[in-house]
């Protein structure tokens, strides 16, 4: 199985958790317990889970632990900062925070109320199962935006082999390489997809992504360009070619503030190119970045203020 950019611990990380928790929950409902050797609360805990998890078997029920300090990588794509942590996953999606369910009445009073609700038939087989590895998935959107491609494009390249059918893998996929420097590799995954993939919105994501990093400066023509800009404020060719330089090259802050300036003094210059250019920014970097969305509060500002 591909792991370019993983380390090898990670590497048997994601493995484990495909294994353990990813292909199981596909057709049952997982119990994913959060727990270390050291944790009293877990202890005390543990026997519950385990005695109702074995009691809810033939209802599609399996229990799968993950201990924080040997599997630290799976814990920090959860997000935990405290355990005992317990949640319900179902097709790839957690759908219920159970750590503060601490008794058997309890456990079991938030598993019956899923139970209804999910598509699981007796026996633990899904209705209606998907390939949809949205754990696996957050985490290589994660590592993704924090800037490491090689690491983003080991995680996406064993989704992709988990769920060849999902365009959200091969999206993830196509732009860790790309961010990765890696284009030929980029533009072969690209390639080889079926038309149904390709035609696919998230692939058209990949596409800009891929487009973007074709056309990174190298460091010398970057200064040039900021150079140029810097020297004349008012010359509109010369702020437009330094933004889309400064994104291509990952300066997406001198990027979204060079156009806005740009909107701010004529928004109408070169029918809008400089808007259409900052929203296309947006998303290639999703519309529900954190930073998008401060970007996007000060473009309706100027807009609209």
């Amino acid at each position: 199985m591909a792991s370019a950019g993983l380390s090898i611990d990670e590497q048997k990380a994601v493995e484990r958790f495909r294994q353990e928790v990813a292909e199981p929950s596909m057709t049952k409902l997982v119990i994913l317990d959060f727990w270390a050797e050291w944790c009293g609360p877990c202890k005390a805990l543990a026997p519950v889970l385990e005695k109702v998890a074995a009691e809810y078997a033939d209802k599609g029920v399996v229990l799968a632990k993950v201990n924080v300090d040997e599997e630290q990588f799976i814990a920090a794509q959860f997000q935990v900062r405290s355990i005992p942590t317990v949640y319900a996953l179902f097709q790839g999606q957690p759908v219920a925070d159970l750590t503060s369910a601490r008794s058997e009445s309890q456990l079991k009073s938030v598993l019956d109320q899923l139970l209804e609700k999910l598509p699981i038939q007796p026996g633990g087989e899904a209705a209606q199962p998907q390939q949809d590895i949205a754990p696996l998935l957050a985490m290589g959107e994660d590592v993704l935006a924090a800037g490491d491609g090689e690491r983003a494009a080991g995680i996406f390249s064993q989704i992709a082999e988990i769920a060849p059918d999902n365009a959200e893998a091969h999206s993830g996929l196509i732009r860790a390489l790309a961010l990765a420097g890696r284009l030929e590799e980029a533009e072969s995954v690209l390639g080889a997809l079926p038309p149904e993939l390709a035609a696919d919105p998230q692939i058209d994501r990949a596409r800009a992504a891929l487009e973007v990093a074709r056309d990174k400066p190298d460091e010398g023509e970057l200064a040039k360009l900021r150079a140029a800009a810097e020297a004349d404020p008012g010359n509109m060719e010369a702020q437009f070619a330094f933004a889309n330089a400064a994104f291509a090259a990952g300066e997406q802050d001198a990027a979204a503030e060079t156009l806005l300036g740009m909107i701010t003094a004529d928004r109408e210059w070169n029918e809008g190119a400089a808007r259409t250019k900052l929203l296309q920014m947006f998303e290639l970097i999703g519309l529900e970045d954190p930073w998008v969305a401060a970007m996007r509060r000060r473009l309706s500002t100027i807009l609209f203020g």
